[in-house]
């Protein structure tokens, strides 16, 4: 009767391991670009976080930044661009039409870099 409970058991034990951890997902953060401004203008987020920008602007925006694989083609209206953030750190971004638009992407932890998406 033990040999038979035991299997059971863990059987429990492992479903109920699954039902309470459910897996974690990616978070999503959307930058809108109207009015020759990103909105929000800075973000904090976790690695692993994908950040889409949307241009709502009648003209062509783009995003451009030092951090490799940041740079976007130029977006027309309701074009976007997303970018995945894999490491932490600060990531300072422009539109690379407009220098005067800018906006940050602080990805929390220490150092790090980031990934195109």
């Amino acid at each position: 009767m033990l040999r038979i409970k035991l299997p059971v058991v863990l059987v429990g034990v492992a479903v109920s391991i699954l039902w309470v951890a459910p897996p974690a997902q990616a978070e999503e953060i959307t930058v809108t670009i109207d009015n020759f401004a990103f909105t929000p203008q800075n973000v904090t987020v976790k690695p692993g976080t994908k950040v889409t920008w949307i241009n709502h602007d009648d003209i062509p925006h783009s995003i451009a930044s030092g951090t490799q694989g940041l740079r976007s083609r130029a977006l027309d209206t309701d074009q976007s661009f997303s970018f995945t953030f894999t490491t932490p750190g600060a990531f300072k971004y422009f539109c690379g039409l407009h220098p005067h638009m800018t906006g940050s992407i602080v990805v929390e932890g220490t150092t790090g870099s980031a990934a195109p998406q």
